[in-house]
């Protein structure tokens, strides 16, 4: 079964590192890690959330807002698309994720279409 990884964070520590979060070397480690047990089919990592944008159309008017993005405080960093047995096991690699000390990691299944 497939799962995407999706490595939440949180504005609070954009950086990764700057204060309590994890270092950018853990998530090194973690990304060779999960690269060598053979699962990664697939993934991206983004630039920060300041970088975005977001848009919305309402009553065919169109909105276009500048990142960062203050209301939910979170933001994805980045993500990896794995191949698993089953949900325990992509909970059990999420577990290991630096991310998921200070941020969290969302877990959802791939869609087969």
């Amino acid at each position: 079964m497939k799962y995407v990884l999706l490595l939440m964070g949180n504005a609070a520590d954009a950086d990764c590192g700057t204060d309590e979060g994890p270092d950018p070397s853990e998530f090194m480690a973690f990304d060779e890690e999960i690269n060598a047990a053979g699962i990664v089919v697939g993934g991206f990592a983004l630039e920060g959330p300041e970088t975005g944008v977001r848009v919305s159309t309402r009553d065919a008017e169109t909105v276009v807002t500048s990142g960062a993005f203050a209301e939910s405080g979170e933001f994805v960093g980045g993500s990896f698309i794995i191949e698993v047995a089953d949900i325990d096991e992509a909970i059990a690699w999420a577990e290991k994720s630096p991310g998921s000390s200070l941020g969290h990691i969302e877990i959802r299944p791939l869609a087969d279409y």
